[in-house]
């Protein structure tokens, strides 16, 4: 009876557990990720009343079986079901993604690296992929350095996908173009003084528009069998429509671009400028009260190319001011409209920095060249004297100049550009003082015909190429505008300026047994010397035909139905165990009452 009694007691403890187990799947229905847990039983060791013995062709008698009285019931195992994949949830949201496969994510708590079927996903201020319940970081891959349309499968690595690199595309300049349509010699504005105009949209390497207006002009021919017609520039225009040929060495004839007085008013207006290099003052007062600002311009190998010190209340020590109060200072004195209007004129680009990150005026007398040609004369007292000419700065830089397209007479055909057969002719911004920014334009004319068209001439400039890749159409600075993740986990970056880019892939891993993980709370695993180890690498979720979804979760793979079948099972088990305890203890009593 005792036996039976503490039988029952086995079987109370190991029923209570495998409810337990029932009860939490229950309570994890719809729990993102959830993988059921099973309960399995085994029998607890037996005492043996008599040993079985063979058959005894001496005595006559036959075999017999063991007597054994058991012992009750033990919790075998704890299993959880890691294949069978839950249910799909659609939430629309693209960070949240569902895994088909046995495949895990890999995240990181700041020390180890877990495993999890949630796919609940966000990105957080700093720009990291993280699990919106715990902020753990999501781990991946990132592009290779060598190849950036490839990723690098390597160490995996916290994957900050909204990083200050990530958030922008990087402007291209402008380097291909293409004139198409048709000329008509009859046409009245190709034999006009102005031409046909036509408009270039470009970009320059820092990712600013312009517009380079090309006229078209009948020029008369260059043998008995050939139209020819001149292209040339005839401005340069900003994205807000300002002419800035001059500012850009943009000229047709000359290597010298001319400052009008009207750039120079500023001079006359409380900029007095002296020194005559390398370096340079302009001083510059700012009230009545005597407090003035000096701009100190040093064009020689060292030293900071501009600074400013503010001088208040007749002091002799002055306040530096920042950099960009320094630009803005020497850039109106020359007539420009702040300091980065200045610095555009001559910057070079490096690193694709949006604006330039180094020093703009290199050593040499860019900067003095500039301050000299724009200094007005001066009077006897050393002011400004009105009316003086107009200085000179030498920017390298052209036209198309000399660009002569030549047409068949016979049937209107192309024939080539400045009769020596060639397709296109170059734009040329110079080589000096935006050589970085302003990169040099081929333009084809190999599509434009001379044909009669109702005196009609429908000739266009287009940037880019013709074909269906757009090669060396130039482009904006792009804004990261969305992101996407693919199903092999890539996530691509797309910008305003209608470019996109691969920037990491999330990594998955695999164990040898999955079903040996070890639950660790807030759907996490870590792995166990049973499930076998993460190699820190992980592997593509495609290599064995899984795959990601974003915009859907996988919930628990709880059935409900079998869970509440398996509830009222262990229920009666429950029930039956607690009754052999309660006859046990009956029969005890009835053993207690026939003593006395």
């Amino acid at each position: 009876m005792n036996r039976a009694m503490y039988s029952g007691v086995a079987g109370l403890k190991t029923h209570q557990t495998r409810m337990d187990v029932i009860g939490n799947n229950i309570a994890n229905v719809n729990t993102v990720g959830y993988k059921a847990q099973a309960a399995l039983f085994s029998e607890l060791l037996y005492q043996n009343s008599s040993n079985a013995s063979g058959p005894n062709n001496a005595t006559g008698l036959g075999g017999i079986n063991p007597k054994q009285v058991g012992l009750g019931v033990k919790m075998a195992s704890i299993s959880t079901n890691i294949t069978l994949p839950g249910s799909a949830e659609t939430t629309n949201n693209p960070f949240d993604i569902r895994i088909t496969g046995e495949a895990f994510f890999v995240v990181n708590n700041g020390r180890d690296n877990l495993f999890t079927r949630d796919g609940s996903f966000k990105v957080d201020a700093a720009g990291n992929l993280v699990m919106s319940s715990n902020g753990y970081r999501v781990m991946g891959w990132l592009p290779d350095p060598d190849d950036p349309t490839n990723i690098k499968p390597d160490t995996v690595t916290a994957l900050q996908i909204m990083n200050a690199a990530n958030m922008t595309y990087p402007a291209e300049a402008t380097t291909q173009a293409y004139v198409s349509g048709i000329v008509d010699a009859e046409s009245p504005e190709v034999n006009s003084e102005d031409g046909k105009i036509m408009n270039l949209n470009f970009y320059d390497a820092r990712g600013y528009s312009y517009t380079a207006k090309l006229a078209l002009k009948r020029v008369g021919d260059t043998s008995t069998n050939v139209n020819s017609y001149s292209c040339e520039l005839t401005k340069l225009l900003d994205a807000s429509g300002n002419d800035v040929t001059d500012k850009v060495g943009a000229t047709m004839d000359s290597t010298n671009v001319t400052f009008q007085n009207a750039q120079k008013k500023n001079l006359l207006d409380g900029y007095i400028l002296t020194g005559t290099g390398p370096a340079y003052t302009i001083k510059h007062d700012i009230n009545a009260a005597g407090d003035y600002i000096e701009y100190k311009i040093n064009d020689s190998a060292d030293g900071k190319c501009v600074e400013a010190m503010k001088y208040e209340n007749g002091a002799t020590t002055g306040t530096q001011l920042s950099d960009d109060e320094a630009w803005d200072g020497v850039a109106k004195a020359l007539g420009f409209e702040s300091g980065d209007d200045l610095r555009n004129m001559r910057s070079a680009v490096q690193d694709n920095s949006t604006p330039p990150k180094t020093t703009i005026y290199e050593a040499g007398t860019q900067l003095g060249s500039l301050l000299q040609a724009n200094k007005i004369s001066e009077n006897a007292d050393g002011t400004p004297a009105e009316g003086a000419a107009a200085g000179t700065v030498l920017f390298t830089g052209k036209k198309i100049v000399g660009c002569i397209v030549n047409f068949s007479k016979a049937d209107g055909s192309f024939v080539g550009v400045g009769g020596e057969g060639n397709n296109y002719a170059t734009l040329s911004f110079g080589t000096q003082p935006d050589a970085a920014s302003f990169s040099p334009i081929r333009i084809d004319f190999s599509a434009l015909s001379n044909q009669g068209n109702e005196k009609v001439t429908t000739a266009s400039a287009t940037n880019g190429s013709l074909a269906n890749a757009s090669i060396g159409a130039g482009r904006m600075v792009g804004n990261m505008s969305g992101l996407s993740i693919q199903n092999d986990g890539k996530i691509y970056a797309t910008y305003d300026n209608g470019q996109s880019k691969l920037i990491a892939q999330i990594a998955v891993a695999r164990f040898a047994n999955a079903a040996g993980l070890q639950k660790e709370g807030d759907n996490l695993y870590s792995s166990t010397q049973n499930s076998g180890d993460f190699d820190g690498i992980g592997v593509d979720i495609t290599s064995d035909g899984g795959y990601m979804t974003p915009g859907e979760l996988e919930m628990s793979n709880v059935d409900l139905s079998t869970e509440l079948t398996g509830m009222i099972v262990t229920q009666r088990g429950f029930q039956a165990n607690s009754r052999i305890i309660t006859v046990s203890d009956t029969m005890l009593e009835e053993l207690v009452n026939l003593k006395r």
